[in-house]
């Protein structure tokens, strides 16, 4: 895979760092004291305002607990286990995870980022899609949504529906799908 030139990447970085900031509850000056960084640089960093260097990204990429190149923006999805017999469902890369014939059936997806453009399907059956990495656009009806790493969707395929990247970077995720009358059921607490 090819990577995004430098100037893509310095771009995409101050949005990602404050996402990661916000997404934990952090003022600017709580992420100063706990980092050691400046309020004014980690703010010129979110903004653009500062390139970035390694001594800035070092100790972001662990306080977030991220690794560098994903806080860059330059992890390329992990390859995929020959084991698992890939197969390529259009320009998607899909992984069986169960062997059983039938539903519901289990799948990592790889999605490149080049495969951002919707085209809606229909078919009968549910899918419960889980983001492990990138950000994945998904299409339901006339709802336009972009799912995070670590967020989940479940829906009915007879609605309209397409996911795909949202052109920045690949997509990695689980999905789990089955016949129409075959649901995900999550069961809490103890037995």
């Amino acid at each position: 895979m090819e990577h995004p030139p430098a100037d893509a990447l310095l771009a995409a970085l101050g949005p990602r760092l404050r996402r990661l900031r916000v997404r934990r509850g952090m003022t600017l000056a709580g992420l100063a004291e706990s980092t050691g960084i400046s309020r004014s640089t980690l703010s010129r960093l979110e903004t653009g305002g500062r390139r970035p260097d390694l001594e800035l990204l070092l100790p972001l990429a662990r306080f977030h607990r991220v690794p560098l190149d994903e806080l860059v923006g330059t992890r390329e999805p992990a390859e995929p286990l020959t084991a698992l017999d890939p197969r390529r469902v259009g320009r998607r890369t899909a992984l069986p995870l169960t062997s059983r014939p039938g539903a519901p059936a289990a799948w990592k997806v790889i999605i490149p980022m080049t495969l951002n453009e919707p085209d809606l399907r229909v078919h009968a059956g549910h899918v419960w899609l889980h983001v492990l990495s990138g950000r994945l656009r998904l299409v339901l009806g006339s709802d336009d949504l972009v799912l995070a790493s670590g967020e989940t969707a479940h829906f009915d395929t007879r609605m309209p529906h397409w996911f795909g990247s949202t052109g920045r970077r690949p997509v990695e995720l689980l999905s789990l799908s089955g016949h129409r009358d075959e649901h995900v059921r999550a069961r809490a607490g103890r037995r």
